[in-house]
């Protein structure tokens, strides 16, 4: 079992680790693809990404330290923390936006600063991420992805909506659609 992390900056969280270990498991190519994205894998690391956020100030939080969902931020999630915690948004009448993506996926990368904006903004959902790598394949294969990154809105523990590709507009749309539904 591999132990999720979550970033925060340091006004969001009082939690932090002082030691950590990660391991990125590979994703086969013809697992899932890439939207928009013709090129090559990308080769990113994790442990970079944790290393300079840690630099500017953020700090590192287990999946195991929150008992709910959080509004506000982006939680990460996995196949055994994402249906509890989309029921526990649901019991509350919240919304969930699930974005599904992968390490080497580039405009999963484009798009991640701008889905941490929406979460900011919209304190009245829930936005959740998903890596879906091989440990996540079951999870990824329920929700039906094919292409990354995908977004899914579920209400009620249903999904309502979908968004493929990085387009921003659309997923804005999406979200405010359902808002308004």
């Amino acid at each position: 079992m591999a132990l999720q992390i979550s970033l925060s900056s340091p006004l969001r969280s009082t939690t932090s680790s002082s030691s950590w270990s990660l391991t990125q498991p590979a994703v086969p190519n013809d697992q899932v693809r890439c939207a928009g994205d013709r090129s090559s894998r990308f080769s990113g690391s994790v442990l970079k990404n944790f290393e300079r956020r840690r630099e500017i100030g953020g700090s590192v939080r287990s999946s195991l330290d929150m008992a709910g969902p959080v509004v506000g931020q982006v939680t990460a999630v996995n196949k055994d923390t994402f249906w509890p915690l989309v029921e526990a948004a649901c019991a509350s009448d919240k919304i969930v936006v699930l974005d599904m993506y992968t390490q080497w996926c580039g405009p999963c990368k484009v798009i991640a600063p701008k889905f941490q904006e929406l979460s900011e903004k919209h304190l009245d959902v829930v936005f959740m991420k998903l890596d879906c790598n091989q440990e996540n394949k079951p999870l990824a294969k329920e929700l039906g992805i094919k292409v990354v990154p995908t977004f899914k809105i579920l209400k009620g523990s249903k999904v309502v909506k979908e968004v493929t590709g990085a387009k921003f507009d659309d997923l804005v749309a999406a979200i405010e659609s359902v808002k308004s539904s």
